[in-house]
């Protein structure tokens, strides 16, 4: 997947770069309006992160320009303007969700997963993994069409797996997404593994057709069996 990131200020624009491109995503960048217009004219992009205070003019521009020209892009606005009529503007242009700064990078890696498959998906918005049916608006979960009831923690941790279904997702990450941004200062992830237990039990109890794989010291991986 191929993403664009429109930032101006230097050091968030370079952990997000960075932070993608450990997720295996191919990123280019642009810091002001003229580059990005030149950007989005030049090439394609699966999502677009998109600030709106940029020097050269608003990145709602960008949003004009990608609808004027018929570009199909998936866009996530992030900004600190944080203004109701900005938020409706940008989404009646096409954006498809928005951020407010500050956001943690594990909110925006999970916001642009969410984006990206329901491009794949057509547009759905439940996720599917084996004969499981996750709806997160309504924070819900079938398998094989019958409804299994999860915890709060539970039900975070299986969406943020589906999210990123065969792909390894560190413990670290896991901890950051569903309990927050100072999970570093754990002493340990054994809260983790409960939660990981627990759930593993209800899908085999349900007859889920996913596997939970712990690899050692690392993380999980969710696959469909």
């Amino acid at each position: 997947m191929k993403i664009l990131v429109i930032e101006d200020e230097p050091e968030l624009r370079e952990a997000i770069e960075i932070s993608l491109k450990r997720e295996n995503y191919r990123v280019e960048t642009a810091s002001d309006l003229e580059s990005a217009l030149i950007k989005i004219g030049s090439y394609r992009y699966d999502c677009i992160l998109l600030d709106i205070m940029l020097p050269g003019g608003s990145g709602l521009k960008i949003l004009d320009e990608l609808k004027a020209q018929e570009i199909p892009g998936n866009v996530i606005i992030i900004s600190a303007k944080d203004s109701l009529d900005d938020k409706i503007r940008g989404l009646e242009l096409g954006a498809d969700d928005y951020l407010a700064k500050p956001f943690h990078i594990s909110e925006l890696s999970a916001r642009l997963k969410a984006v990206l498959r329901r491009k794949l998906s057509g547009g759905k918005t439940n996720l599917e993994a084996g004969n499981l049916c996750l709806d997160p608006a309504n924070r819900t979960l079938q398998v094989a069409g019958r409804d299994v009831t999860l915890n709060r923690k539970e039900f975070d941790v299986l969406h943020y797996l589906i999210l990123n279904q065969d792909r390894l997702v560190t413990r670290t990450a896991l901890a950051e997404h569903v309990w927050g941004d100072h999970i570093d200062q754990a002493d340990n992830f054994d809260f983790i593994y409960y939660q990981i237990k627990n759930l593993r039990r209800k899908l085999t109890d349900s007859g889920a057709r996913v596997e939970l794989q712990a690899v050692y010291g690392v993380g999980y991986k969710l696959t469909a069996t």
